[in-house]
């Protein structure tokens, strides 16, 4: 399992992915009231709360769709032995980890934002796919490998 290159790609986008609870993807600044300015982030943890300053702070759908991309990039890592299915499961979460950018994306614009830009939470959800990407090559490459070594057999 872990002489396999997929494994290190798989691990390493989990753990960009489970950063993005810690790091926001976008802060700015949001007009309160008449003269007021608070300050927001983009999360993938929701703030349940009342008032202006949760408005734009998560989503649970974010919150969510994360939870299941770093599951199954956990649970796919086991499925070792069956590659197809491995591949198929990573092609999945990579579409998976491109909604997510894009539910990031489309919460960051939600509330009126005065000022603000994106942070490093945002590359790490960009870099989550790409990792994915890499991990999904490496498999295919891998059962080439496999389907060679039986022809020579």
């Amino acid at each position: 399992m872990l002489q396999r290159v997929q494994t290190i790609w798989m691990l390493l986008a989990a753990i960009c992915a489970a950063l993005t609870f810690k790091f926001p993807f976008y802060f700015g600044n949001m007009k309160v009231g008449l003269n007021g300015i608070a300050p927001l982030e983009v999360k993938a943890l929701p703030t349940f709360g009342a008032g202006a300053v949760s408005a734009g702070s998560g989503s649970v759908l974010i919150l969510l769709v994360t939870v299941i991309i770093i599951a199954g990039i956990l649970i796919n890592i086991f499925n070792y032995k069956v590659r197809k299915k491995q591949l198929w499961i990573t092609i999945g979460l990579i579409f998976l980890s491109l909604l997510n950018i894009l539910l990031y994306w489309w919460k960051s614009g939600v509330p009126p934002f005065e000022s603000g830009s994106y942070s490093l939470g945002a590359l790490l959800s960009l870099v989550t796919p790409v990792l994915l990407f890499i991990a999904a090559r490496n498999i295919r490459k891998d059962e080439k490998l496999v389907k060679s070594a039986d022809r020579l057999r």
